[in-house]
């Protein structure tokens, strides 16, 4: 039996769609426990402006330890990030309780743009075009067509990956 599974989410944090797959994240979550390890993945899209410092905000908050934390609530705020911009970004910081002296140096001196690039590399390679899209035993799955059946599908999966 497999201790543990990884569910890669490949998702881009100005993203209605992500958003509307939070409850599947959580669904997941509650089920599995830590026997699924979720794994938040960047591809941030060309046509959302801030989706790009939001993925490197993401990944302050995630060394600050509050990464799904702070996607959850971005996401929830995707059309006010979309009007306002990179001061979301501080405001959803903020209101978890994190450094935003340390977000606000990060977001400038770019420490995390590798990362966000690699994930994205890494989407691009293995045939990710949108978002979200899941990543879990060597299948994709793309959610940003449509979400429907897709949690049961990753909950198949993830059975007879644990059960093996």
């Amino acid at each position: 039996m497999t201790d543990s599974v990884i569910l890669d989410v490949w998702c881009e944090l100005q993203c209605p769609d992500c958003h509307r797959a939070l409850d599947d994240v959580r669904a997941l979550r509650a089920r599995y426990g830590d026997r699924l390890d979720i794994r938040l993945r960047h591809f941030p899209l060309e046509k959302h402006k801030h989706a790009f410092a939001a993925a490197q905000a993401a990944e302050e908050a995630a060394e600050q330890g509050q990464g799904w934390p702070y996607a959850e609530a971005l996401l929830a705020r995707t059309a006010e990030l979309s009007e306002r911009g990179e001061p979301v970004l501080l405001d959803v910081a903020r209101g978890l309780g994190l450094d935003v002296e340390e977000f606000d140096t990060a977001l400038i001196d770019g420490r995390h743009i590798l990362i966000v690039d690699a994930d994205q590399a890494e989407g691009k390679a293995i045939g990710v075009t949108g978002t979200p899209t899941y990543v879990i035993g060597g299948e994709r799955l793309d959610g940003g067509k449509s979400q429907d059946g897709l949690r049961a599908r990753i909950e198949e999966i993830a059975d007879r990956l644990l059960a093996a």
